[in-house]
């Protein structure tokens, strides 16, 4: 068997080119590929225009032994400045088709959400108000079980059509893919989503729109848009809610807003966000987190959880407390 060692990145760029996977780019810049403007490059970018080439690249980077990275719109991802020796899959706006039959919705992955929300207002669908605000993509949506005011897209979810590990199309019922908060069984299996079908309530549009208009007026006061971000760090757990508050609370109380390594900054708007002033390092990200881990760890006993995602330079994927850099720092 040939693997990733075996092949030079020009033989690579061909073969890819050759097996019709979408469009491929060679050493793309990762810091272009998600919301903190922050990665190396990786050795091979890859745009998918449907579910077959997705499987075709499975497939491919199975069969070679290639590590294998997929993203959406990168808006919960950090990737490391040595970027990635692999392939990233991107699932965006080349996979963006969207139908809408009664009260579900037939969505591929790489819809925008905020667009998602926007359809769903329009033909009078209720029960994805809460998503409007969230800059990412469908399929990270549904992996994540994304959401808002302690909601997840899971509450809607009715299938999701995945490309396993083996390059094969499969189809999930909901109870399968197991939701849970901010968290799915298909974060641990390998499978990549194209996409989702998704059952609303009707209601009436007019109201539907005002509650969207009113959370997006309280994303503007309360969150940093400015400066590159990926959101929520950290994760706000039930036990830890109930006992010492939200995690932008018990970081501000701790003091920390403002606290900044290199161009790495607790945001000054909400302190469960790490803003880039420009130019920070994945290094500086995770330097800042580990900070605020053990800062609250010694102020009040707390360990706090990542809810951002690192990705290592083998396209390997994990919570950001998790990585090397910060698991040892508390």
């Amino acid at each position: 068997m040939t693997t990733a060692s075996d092949i030079t990145l020009p033989a690579l760029l061909g073969q890819l080119s050759e097996l019709d996977v979408g469009a491929v780019k060679a050493r793309a810049p990762l810091a272009h590929h998600c919301s903190w403007r922050i990665g190396g490059p990786a050795d091979l970018l890859v745009e998918p225009e449907s579910a077959m080439q997705v499987a075709r690249l499975v497939g491919f980077a199975r069969e070679h032994e290639i590590p294998l990275l997929v993203i959406g719109q990168g808006t919960n991802l950090l990737f490391d400045d040595a970027g990635l020796r692999g392939i990233v899959l991107k699932v965006g706006a080349r996979m963006a088709q969207l139908s809408i039959h009664g009260n579900r919705i037939l969505a591929e992955a790489g819809v925008w959400v905020p667009q998602l929300a926007r359809q769903a207002a329009r033909n009078g669908l209720t029960g994805l108000e809460h998503i409007i605000g969230i800059p990412g993509t469908l399929g990270g949506l549904v992996l994540m079980n994304g959401g808002s005011h302690r909601r997840g897209i899971g509450d809607n979810v009715r299938r999701v059509w995945v490309i396993d590990r083996a390059g094969e199309l499969q189809v999930l019922s909901h109870a399968q893919c197991a939701f849970s908060y901010r968290h799915s069984a298909l974060q641990d299996s390998g499978a990549v989503v194209v996409r989702a079908e998704l059952e609303c309530s009707t209601g009436d549009p007019r109201a539907i729109r005002r509650a969207m208009v009113c959370d997006l007026r309280e994303r503007r006061r309360k969150f940093p848009r400015k400066e590159p971000n990926c959101g929520s760090v950290f994760l706000s757990t039930a036990e830890m809610h109930a006992s010492v508050g939200p995690p932008g609370k018990i970081i501000e109380e701790a003091g920390l807003k403002g606290t900044r390594i290199g161009n790495a900054e607790v945001s000054l708007h909400h302190a469960n966000f790490i803003v880039n002033r420009g130019g920070a390092s994945a290094a500086e990200v995770l330097a800042l987190i580990a900070h605020i881990r053990r800062e609250v760890h010694e102020r009040i006993g707390f360990e706090l959880r990542c809810e951002v995602r690192y990705v290592d330079p083998q396209g390997r994927i994990m919570p950001a407390d998790q990585a090397p850099q910060v698991r040892s720092s508390l």
